[in-house]
Order: C-alpha cells, then structure tokens, then sequence
C-alpha cells in the first residue's frame, strides 16, 4: 500500500489545520501512523490520493446505510442544485421530510431540523430544561453526544460525584449540572436521582451505543429507563444521530420498543449531507421558537441541498423495507465468520453487534458498559487495524468506535474481508 501523497498533504494539513485534521479521531492517533486522504467513494468501496482502495466499514461514521455515492442521491441533489444552494426562507422539502420522520418514528409528532448531531443534542438538552424547569442532566460514561460543554463531562470516581471538566475550556459552574451514570447499570440511575431529587431536566442515552464501540442495552435496561423517567418528571431522550434509521425504519425505538419524549437525529437523515434533527412530543415541541419561548435558530438549518438528499434517502429506506433484512443476512455472515476463525484459534475476543452496526473488542471478557471496553487491548487493536488496512480493509481507526455496514456491501466484500481477517488474527 502507497501512502506517500497522503503523508506530504498530512504535514502540510499539520501547519495549516489543527492535529492536521478537522475532527479528532481521523488523526489515526491511536493506531501509530499517518490518516488516509480520500479522493472518492462508490458503493461500499473508497479510494486514497494514493490510488489504494478499500472495502469502507466505516461509511462516513455512519450515514452511508446505502453505501457511497448511490445514484438516486446524486440525481436529488443535482437536480436541487438547480435551484440554488441556500435560501434562508422555507421550503416545500422541508415540510416533506419533517411529514415523513413523523411516520418513521412513532414518538416524534413534531421535528426541528438542524445542521450537525451535535446542534440536535444541545437543542434538545436546552428544550428538556425549558419544559420541566429543572436544570440537571443525567448522561452516561461513554456515550457520546456531540462536543457541547454539557457533554464533555464524566463522573470522576463514582456516580455520586459532582461532573468536572472533561476538556479545558469547559467552566466548572456548567460542569456541576451534568451527572453520569454507568450504561447498563439502573442503580447508578437511581443514585443519581435519589441524591438529586427534583432537580433532573433530563436523561439522554444512546440506545445502542456506538461512541465506545457497539454496545447494546441488556435486559429491561431501556424499559427501566422509561419507567424511571416517567415516575421522577425527566424527559426521556434517545440520542438516535446513529441508530436513527440505521437500526430499524423507526430507528432503535422501534427495535426496543420504547418510546423516548425527544429524539435526536443525524447521519442517515442527510443522505451523506450534514444535518441533524430533534424531535418528540408535540406538547413540548411547541415550546422551540418561534411558537414558543425556547430560542433556537440556523441559517443553514433546512438547507435545500440537505434535504433534497436527506428526503430521497428516507424515502428509499420507506420503500423498500427488506433493506434491513438484507442489511442483517449480510453482518450476521460477517459476525459468524469472524467468530469460526476466533474458535479456530482459540480467541475469545468479543464481537458485539446489533444489526449493521459491529465491534470486535480486542478483551476476553463481556464488555456491556465503559470500563469493561476499555479492558480492551488497544496495542493489539492497532496492529489489528493497520493490517487490515494493508489487506484493503479500511476500519473505524479506532477500538471505540463502531463499524457499519451498507446494502452496497456483497457477500463477496463480507467472504474477502473474513479471508483478510483469517490471515491477520493469526499473525497477531
């Protein structure tokens, strides 16, 4: 594999471009070597400056459910193009998409849309405030919600902790009002409560986390959540940026069967264009400006672009609902070959999946909630990594990421990347 061209524009970016990159973890910090500069993607494969291509597990870290550069996309967002890039004034797509998210996920009855997953979180956080007059938030430690200072927090030693600062430049006064709980663990919840009465605004989670790897809820986790949240007055929020239509047509509610009071969307909802969305119950919905006194605004948000492809991605997944099915034949033939080759060699490392979403854990043991991934043998994860990389495998450049799947992956893609995986596991 050639990675010069990549190399000399990644120490020019280092001048030019904090880290050399415009988001942490593309730095390929943590597998020790220079990021890929990417000139293309089509279908599940995606190209370098090098010339090298690799079948692409990572999907834009997400939204590419239909894999790269699908043609009924393309054809969207060319077609609105010519119309004009940006208005700032409404748009007849707008009331589309927002009619259509309305009759995919069950628990939105009324939807803001915004520009990034991490706008649809702090929006939501602030509405949840507004409606229950409380002021605190419980988030878990490894979920991930964007980088707004309300998130950047942990728990420090236990949950009964006040937050620090996870990230200077966050003051502590903000810090005091976010608590985190353990994912997976309901009497870290209700410590938490119990030692906070009153005084919680909200509770946002990711139903199936992807930000510590893919790790799915155990048991009635979610169910208890629900039931908590509705004794105690919390407004109960899914953080969905990931699993939204990802999952299932309605996202990881549907799935679970829960239904949170607001959601947070992102990723699949814009076609591979940036945007976001929140959304839930009407009652508090109508709070968000300017039919109520909850400020939020956006020049770009509902950008014509945007939803032009976002509406024809939705609109695909409404159509043709057996994707999902294809989406679960072709990672459960991933996931059973992965796990044959780990038999095989006597390697008990664990693979979580739910759906199109997979992590294969570098540890012996279940891992269910942060401390157990990060038992996680990163070293061997790199190693793992970059020689995947060398194999044409190109992986989330990190153990605490998930990986994805798209219906553009073949089932000769799936039988090539076994292979691949059956050479490098046992040279590690």
């Amino acid at each position: 594999m050639n990675t010069k061209l990549s190399d000399i524009l990644f120490e020019k970016a280092k001048n030019l471009i904090p880290g050399g990159v415009n988001s942490p973890v593309r730095a390929f910090k943590s597998v020790g070597r220079n990021p890929l500069f990417i000139s293309k993607a089509l279908g599940s494969r995606i190209y370098d400056i090098d010339g090298n291509e690799f079948i692409d597990y990572v999907g834009s870290w997400g939204p590419m459910l239909l894999g790269h550069s699908h043609p009924k996309i393309l054809a969207a967002i060319e077609q609105a193009l010519k119309n004009g890039t940006s208005f700032g004034a409404p748009t007849e797509l707008e009331v589309k998409i927002a009619e259509l998210i309305t009759k995919m996920v069950s628990s939105i009855e009324m939807v803001r849309m915004v520009n990034s997953g991490t706008e649809a979180t702090m929006s939501a956080i602030r509405l949840a405030r507004a409606f229950t007059g409380k002021s605190k938030i419980i988030k878990f430690e490894g979920c991930y919600h964007g980088h707004a200072d309300t998130f950047l927090i942990k728990a420090g030693s236990g949950a009964m902790t006040f937050g620090i600062p996870d990230s200077p430049g966050i003051p502590e006064g903000i810090a005091q009002y976010t608590l985190t709980a353990r994912f997976n663990d309901i009497h870290s919840v209700e410590q938490l409560i119990a030692n906070n009465k009153n005084q919680i605004a909200a509770l946002i989670v990711e139903p199936v986390v992807g930000n510590m790897g893919c790790i799915p809820p155990k048991g009635n986790f979610l169910n208890d959540l629900r039931t908590i949240c509705d004794k105690e007055n919390i407004i109960l929020i899914f953080d969905e940026v990931m699993t939204g239509f990802r999952l299932a047509v309605g996202g990881a509610q549907e799935l679970y069967k829960i239904k949170p009071d607001l959601t947070t969307l992102g990723k699949i909802i814009g076609g591979g264009l940036p945007v976001g969305a929140y959304g839930g119950r009407k009652e508090i919905m109508q709070l968000v400006a300017p039919s109520g006194p909850m400020y939020q605004a956006g020049t770009l948000s509902g950008n014509p672009i945007a939803m032009a492809a976002g509406y024809e991605m939705l609109s695909i997944i409404m159509s043709d609902q057996n994707i999902y099915k294809t989406l679960e034949i072709t990672a459960q033939r991933l996931e059973n070959g992965i796990k044959k080759i780990l038999n095989e060699n006597g390697l008990n490392y664990q693979i979580n999946r739910v759906g199109s979403m997979f992590t294969l854990f570098f540890t012996e043991s279940e891992v269910y909630d942060y401390d157990s991934a990060k038992k996680s043998d990163t070293q061997k994860f790199a190693k793992f990594f970059n020689q995947m990389l060398e194999h044409g495998i190109y992986l989330p450049p990190s153990q605490f990421e998930a990986a994805f799947i798209s219906t553009a992956h073949t089932l000769e893609d799936i039988d090539r990347t076994i292979k691949a995986f059956e050479e490098v596991i046992k040279s590690i």
